[in-house]
C-alpha cells in the first residue's frame, strides 16, 4: 500500500517515518526532496503550482502542507492552491485512495471567551488566514466527501521550544485576564493521523487534535518555569488576539480509540526537556 504525504516538514515527515514503520510505502512531496529520510520516497514538486506525480496505487493521502509566512496570500498558497493540485493530480492519476486526510486548524474557531468547543461548533474565523483555512476544508469535502479533517491545536515538542525559549530568556508574560490554550506534541499529532486513517473504518469528517487539557497559559509558564528552575513571569498587560481563549474537546477523538503518549502539557513538555538535557534537577 503506498501512502502519499504532501507537505515533508516537521509533521509531515513524522508522519511518514510512522506509517513506514508499520511496513507501507511512503512518497513524501516536498521542494527540496533531498533532505527527506530514506524511509520516505521524495518526489520534488512545489504543489501550490504544479501537478505532482501521484502513483497510481495510492490508498492514503495526507495533506500536511505549511504557509510559508502569516500572510493570506502564504496561506492560500499552502492550502487553497496547493489542495487543487492535489486533488486534481488524484484525478488525473487514476488513483483511488480510500482515505484522504488535511491538517488544519483550531483557528478556524475564532471563540475568545474561555468556553468549550467541539466538532459541533460553527467555525467562526477571527482572521484572514483563518479564513483561507476554512475555504480549503470546504473545497476538501466539496470534491471528496469522504474525506477527513484533522484541526490541530498548538503543536509543541522537539524544536519546538518557543515557551520554554520565553522562559529562559525572561520575556514570557502571563496574561492579566486567565486565557486557556490547547496544544498537542507532534508525536501525538503524527500518531493520531495514522490512526484516523488506518484504523477507523468510518472517520467522522472532522476532528479536534488536542491533548486532554486545555490550560490556562500561567499554568503552563509556571510548570516550565519550576522544570526550569527559573524565575515565575511575572504577569503582563499584553492583549490576547482574538480566538485565543478558548478550551477544546478530544472527546471525538479519544472516542474513535486513540490514546495519547502525552495527554497533557506536563508529560509533553517533561519530555521535551528532558530530552534536551534542560530539566531542573
Amino acid at each position: 500500500m503506498t501512502v502519499l504525504i504532501a507537505g515533508c516538514g516537521d509533521l509531515g515527515t513524522e508522519i511518514g517515518l510512522r506509517f513506514a514503520d508499520a511496513g507501507h510505502r511512503v512518497v513524501g512531496l516536498r521542494r527540496s526532496p533531498e533532505v527527506l529520510p530514506g524511509a520516505i520516497e521524495g518526489i520534488r514538486c512545489d504543489l501550490a503550482r504544479e501537478l505532482p506525480r501521484v502513483p497510481a496505487d495510492t490508498a492514503i493521502v495526507v495533506m500536511a502542507t505549511s504557509a510559508d509566512g502569516r500572510t493570506e496570500d502564504a496561506y492560500r498558497s499552502a492550502y487553497v492552491d496547493s489542495l487543487n493540485n492535489l486533488l486534481d493530480a488524484l484525478a488525473q492519476s487514476g488513483a483511488k485512495p480510500y482515505k484522504v486526510l488535511l491538517i488544519s486548524s483550531t483557528a478556524v474557531y475564532g471563540v475568545d471567551d474561555g468556553s468549550w468547543v467541539d466538532e459541533s461548533t460553527e467555525p467562526e474565523p477571527a482572521s484572514g488566514t483563518a479564513e483561507i483555512l476554512l475555504e480549503a476544508e470546504r473545497l476538501l469535502h466539496a470534491r471528496l466527501p469522504s474525506a477527513v479533517v484533522l484541526r490541530l491545536g498548538g503543536i509543541y515538542g522537539p524544536g519546538r521550544a518557543r515557551l520554554i525559549d520565553q522562559i529562559r530568556n525572561g520575556t514570557a508574560e502571563i496574561p492579566l485576564t486567565p486565557q486557556y490554550t490547547n496544544r498537542i506534541h507532534r508525536d501525538d499529532a503524527a500518531a493520531a493521523v495514522v490512526h484516523l486513517t488506518t484504523a477507523v473504518d468510518a472517520p467522522a469528517p472532522v476532528y479536534l487534535g488536542v491533548d486532554n487539557e486545555p490550560a490556562a497559559q500561567g499554568d503552563v509558564f509556571g510548570f516550565l518555569a519550576v522544570e526550569l528552575g527559573m524565575p515565575h513571569p511575572s504577569s503582563g498587560g499584553r492583549i490576547p488576539k482574538r480566538g485565543s481563549n478558548k478550551r477544546l474537546s478530544n472527546a471525538l477523538l479519544r472516542s474513535s480509540g486513540f490514546e495519547f503518549s502525552y495527554p497533557t502539557y506536563r508529560e509533553g513538555y517533561g519530555s521535551v526537556l528532558a530530552g534536551s538535557g534542560e530539566r531542573h534537577g
